[in-house]
């Protein structure tokens, strides 16, 4: 029987595995030999297994995992199973990428940071705006200020003079909004900002006049002062640390989809959703499945095919964004399952919002 089968070291040396490989696969019962000598242990395979072994070395070099290579290996010929477990890894491999292009450009954000520090907001900083155009960016940002106690850093909305512009941030950590708008007066090097109480943001916003009345905004030395020309508000800011929102908004998207903000809020409003436990400390909510289909088209679906490309997302979440944005077309970025969904608005490049995405069990 012997001189009909390859031993266990010419198996390793014609297929690349080493023989300690061999007899891992073989407890793993992934690539049994075909006879054991039962005196001295020693494996023996068919010549027809010289093909599986050479296989199966190939699947352990683009690292599948050991149930798909032995999904691979035993899948009938034709059935199609096995082009379906290379599909699926090789989408895995794709996100990956993608997440680890996304880490390395935190992380050089954050070199960057480290070499050419962010300057602090000056005792007193004077800036003037418009109220119309403040009005818009408050209400571009307020859906997505942090309302948890246990989060009192979150709590307002972050009022960051940028050279030209005057940013405001607002996040809950499940959801981040930026808006900008032109302002008179801020440093040519961006500041570290204040962060003004939602209840303060939100009294500002119920005075603002309509049209291109000009706000008088006053930060630093811990407080916040905005002068209209019949009121004024102002009140202390919150003296905790913002997150550092570049490195949250760094995106590597793999497709951008252009479609009427209309069209998206009905299908997302009368589509399917599943409940899983992704909201703030673990509790249920409604996650809508946008899903790309192969020919392009972005639709709320239930029951995707395996080879549509799928990101979920807090549905709740979604609408707000969605309410929150330009009512005309809108661009959806999508980096993939596990990567942030931005919405934004064409022609409005530093006004947009950015959704954690919900992992799927």
């Amino acid at each position: 029987m012997e001189s009909e089968l390859h031993s266990i070291g010419e198996l390793a040396r014609a297929s690349g595995l080493g023989v300690g490989t061999l007899r891992y696969y073989d407890g793993a019962e992934v690539l049994t030999p075909a006879w054991v000598d039962p005196q001295t242990g020693y494996r023996w395979y068919r010549p027809a297994q010289l093909a599986d072994a050479r296989l199966l070395a190939r699947l352990r070099r683009v690292g599948l995992p050991l149930t798909a290579i032995r999904a691979v290996l035993a899948a009938v010929p034709g059935s199609g199973e096995a082009e379906r477990v290379l599909d699926a890894h090789l989408r895995r491999l794709e996100d990956g990428l993608s997440d680890a292009r996304r880490e390395l450009s935190l992380i050089r954000t954050t070199i960057e940071q480290r070499e050419h520090p962010m300057t602090t907001t000056p005792a007193e900083l004077r800036l003037t705006v418009r109220a119309d155009g403040l009005a818009a960016a408050l209400d571009a940002v307020r859906f997505a200020v942090c309302g948890d106690p246990e989060l009192p850093s979150l709590a307002g909305v972050l009022f960051e003079p940028d050279g030209p512009v005057l940013r405001l941030v607002a996040t809950d950590r499940y959801r981040m909004a930026l808006a900008e708008l032109p302002a008179l007066g801020a440093p040519q090097q961006p500041t570290a900002g204040s962060t003004v109480p939602t209840a303060l943001v939100d009294a500002l916003r119920a005075l603002l006049p309509t049209g291109p009345t000009e706000i008088a905004l006053t930060l630093g030395a811990g407080t916040f002062r905005a002068e209209t020309p019949d009121h004024r508000v102002e009140g202390t800011t919150v003296d905790l640390d913002y997150p550092d929102h570049r490195t949250l908004t760094r995106l590597d998207p793999r497709h951008r989809i252009t479609l009427p903000a209309a069209e998206l809020r009905a299908a997302v409003e009368a589509g399917a959703t599943c409940t899983l436990p992704s909201g703030p400390h673990g509790a249920d909510c409604q996650v809508t499945l946008l899903t790309l289909t192969e020919d392009g088209h972005l639709t709320v679906a239930d029951d995707p095919a395996p080879e549509d490309f799928q990101v979920a997302v807090n549905r709740d979440f979604l609408l707000d964004a969605l309410r929150a944005g330009h009512p005309g077309q809108l661009l959806l970025e999508l980096g993939g399952p596990i990567a942030p969904l931005a919405i934004r608005t064409p022609g409005r490049t530093g006004t947009f919002s950015v959704l954690m995405p919900v992992r799927l069990p």
